[in-house]
């Protein structure tokens, strides 16, 4: 059984576009009202959502020193990837 089981979870994200037309996230807020400032944005690439299904822009980020994907569906609504009870 994969002990590693992982859900779509669709939240707010406070982002800004860049002079250059770049769209990078600042904050994210989970549906339980609890808010993660992002660190660092270290990566942006097209890439599915291995765990939780999906495509779209994938932002690896960095949220209080831990890595973190967010995606950015082409629907223009954003997801993390959440543990599963």
């Amino acid at each position: 059984m994969d002990e590693d089981l992982r859900k779509k979870e669709y939240v707010q994200v406070t982002a800004v576009f860049t002079r250059d037309g770049n769209l990078i996230p600042q904050e994210i807020k989970l549906e339980d009202g609890r808010r993660f400032e992002i660190d660092r944005v270290v990566d942006v690439r097209r890439a599915p959502s291995l765990k939780a299904g999906g495509m779209g822009i994938r932002y690896t980020c960095r949220i209080a020193g831990r890595p973190c994907y967010l995606f950015y569906e082409e629907n223009q609504m954003w997801f993390v990837e959440m543990k599963t009870a």
